[in-house]
C-alpha cells in the first residue's frame, strides 16, 4: 500500500532525545500528576500526526503487554479503559474479569518511527480493580504506592540502575524454534569488550544504544560481554518505578531491533551451558533531600550504617526472595559458582560470587549491588522485594551474617519451598498474590525435568514466561 498520502509522526533522533529528556525531568522533579496529564492531553489533541497511543502494562510474571488505542478514542475515554483480566496470566479469574487501565502520564515516551512505526507514542498504564483501587497483582502499582508512601512519610527517594545482560542469536524466532533445533546459534564469537565495527553484534549494540539514547535513557557504556554473542548496554540511575520501566523498555527495544535485523535478543539467564550466563545486577541507593543515605566516608567500605543494615536484611531473607529474583527453571543454571555466579548469601566488596557487592563509590554514586538477579525477573517485583526487604525486613541472629557459609537454592523447587513457607513473602506480596505467583512458577516448572542436567532442555525454553507463546500458555 502506498504511503505517499500518509502523514504520520516521525521525529528525528536528536529531537526525540530532547523531548524524552524533558518528560523524564518532569517525572524526576515530581511535577503534579494533574499538570503532566493536562500537558499530555493537550499535546495529543494538538498533534494531528499521531494515530494511536500504545499503553503498556506488565503481568504478575513480568511479561510486557501492549494495547494500541486510537488517539481520538483515548482522548475521550482515557479515564475508562477496560480490558479482560482473565486473559492475563496471574490476574483475575474469569468470573471477575473486568479490569481498568489508568494512564501514568508521567511515564510517556516518544519512540523512533523506524523501530516502533510512525504515528505512535507510548505510555505505561496502571491496572485498577472494579472498586477503583490499584490492582493487587499489578506489581508496578504496588511498587509505585510503596515508593510514594516512603517519600511522603520519610522523604526517601529510592534509586536504582540495572546492568542487563542478554544474548543475540541467529534467526528471528530462535527461542520459539528451540524445541526443533535443540541449540542457539551465535552471531559473534569475538569475546569480552571485543567486537569489530560493523559485525552483527556491534551493529546490534550500536543501534540499540541509539534507540535508548533517543528515548531518554542517558546511556553510560555498552560492550560485548564475556560469553560469545553476549551484550550489555548500561544507562543512568532513575527513581525506582522509572528504573523498572526502563528494564521493560530495554528488553522491548533489544527484541525489536534484533528482530528487524533477523536475530533474537534472548534474556534467558543461561541459554547455553559451558559459558557465562546473563544477569541483571541491580544497583540501589536511597536519598533524602538530595543526600545519599548510603554514603559515609568513615564507614566500612565507605558504606553507611544504614547501608549495612539494608544489606543485613536482604541477606537474612535471601532464600525467601530468591524465587522473585530468579523466577524460572533456567535461572538456576546461572547460579553456578564456576562462572562467577553470585550464589553465596554474603556481602563483599571484591568477591563476585557474593549475592551482594559493595562497589567503589563516592558521595553521589555510593550504592549496594544485588548480583543474584536474573534478567527474566519481573522488574517491579525485583525492586519491591529488594527495597522493602532492605528497609522493613528482619535481621537474623546468625554469627558473622555477612560472610556466613550460606547458599542460594540450586533449583526452582527448593526456591519455591522457601518462598511458600516464608512469612516475609506473605507480608511482601499478600497471601493471595503470593499464592498465584507460586502456582504459576510451579506450573511451568512441572513441565520441565526436575533435574537440570548438563544441557538445556527444550521445555526450559518452551515454557519460559519470557518466551511469547500464547498457544502453550493456554494449556495451563
Amino acid at each position: 500500500m502506498s504511503t505517499e498520502l500518509r502523514n504520520f509522526l516521525a521525529i528525528p533522533y536528536d529531537e526525540l532525545q530532547e523531548m524524552n529528556l524533558k518528560a523524564k525531568k518532569q517525572r524526576l522533579d515530581r511535577v503534579a500528576p494533574s499538570k503532566i496529564q493536562d500537558d499530555r492531553l493537550k499535546y495529543l489533541a494538538d498533534e494531528g500526526r499521531i494515530k494511536a497511543v500504545t499503553v503498556m502494562f506488565s503481568d504478575l510474571e513480568g511479561r510486557l503487554h501492549m494495547l494500541d488505542y486510537d488517539k481520538k478514542f483515548l482522548l475521550k475515554s482515557y479515564d475508562n479503559l477496560t480490558f479482560d483480566g482473565s486473559s492475563i496470566r496471574g490476574f483475575t479469574a474469569q468470573r471477575e474479569s473486568d479490569l481498568r487501565l489508568g494512564i501514568d502520564w508521567s511515564a510517556f515516551y516518544w519512540g523512533p518511527a523506524d523501530v516502533f512505526g510512525p504515528g505512535k507514542v507510548m505510555v505505561f498504564g496502571e491496572v485498577i480493580d472494579k472498586g477503583g483501587e490499584p490492582y493487587a497483582a499489578d506489581m508496578r502499582g504496588v511498587l509505585k504506592g510503596f515508593a510514594e508512601g516512603l517519600y511522603k512519610k520519610q522523604g526517601y527517594t529510592l534509586n536504582a540502575a540495572n546492568e542487563i545482560e542478554g544474548f543475540l542469536f541467529n534467526g528471528p524466532d530462535a527461542e520459539r524454534t528451540y524445541h526443533e533445533t535443540g541449540k542457539f546459534e551465535y552471531v559473534n564469537t569475538g569475546g569480552y569488550y571485543h567486537s569489530l565495527p560493523g559485525d552483527p553484534l556491534r551493529t546490534f549494540i550500536d543501534t540499540t544504544a541509539e534507540v535508548q539514547r533517543a528515548m531518554g535513557f542517558e546511556n553510560e557504556k555498552d560492550h560485548p560481554e564475556v560469553a560469545p554473542s553476549q551484550f550489555e548496554i548500561n544507562y543512568n540511575y532513575a527513581e525506582v518505578v522509572a528504573a523498572a520501566d526502563h528494564i521493560q523498555l530495554y528488553k522491548l527495544i533489544c527484541r525489536q531491533v534484533a528482530r528487524n535485523m533477523g536475530f533474537t535478543a534472548c534474556f534467558l539467564p543461561k541459554p547455553v551451558v559451558g559459558v557465562n550466563g546473563s544477569g541483571m545486577h541491580t544497583n540501589v541507593s536511597i536519598s533524602k533531600g538530595g543526600k545519599n543515605l548510603f554514603w559515609d566516608p568513615k564507614g566500612e567500605e565507605k558504606l553507611s550504617k544504614a547501608g549495612w543494615e539494608f544489606i543485613d536484611r536482604i541477606l537474612t531473607h535471601g532464600n525467601d526472595i530468591c524465587l522473585l529474583l530468579n523466577p524460572s527453571v533456567n535461572a538456576y543454571r546461572r547460579l553456578d559458582p564456576h562462572f562467577e555466579a553470585p550464589n553465596q548469601i554474603k556481602a563483599s566488596a571484591v568477591d563476585r560470587g557474593s549475592m551482594i557487592r559493595i562497589p567503589i563509590g563516592n558521595e553521589r554514586s555510593m550504592r549496594v549491588e544485588v548480583r543474584s538477579v536474573a534478567p527474566d525477573a519481573n522488574p517491579y517485583l525485583v525492586m519491591l522485594s529488594i527495597f522493602k526487604t532492605g528497609l522493613e525486613g528482619s535481621t537474623a541472629k546468625i554469627k558473622n551474617l555477612r560472610q556466613a557459609e550460606r547458599y542460594l537454592p540450586d533449583n526452582i523447587y527448593k526456591a519455591l519451598a522457601d518462598f511458600r513457607k516464608a512469612e516475609w513473602t506473605s507480608e511482601l506480596m499478600g497471601e493471595d498474590v503470593k499464592g498465584r505467583y507460586a502456582d504459576l512458577k510451579e506450573a511451568s516448572a512441572d513441565r520441565c525435568p526436575r533435574l537440570l542436567g548438563t544441557f538445556v532442555k527444550a521445555p526450559e525454553v518452551q515454557y519460559h514466561h519470557d518466551v511469547y507463546n500464547q498457544y502453550l500458555w493456554n494449556k495451563f
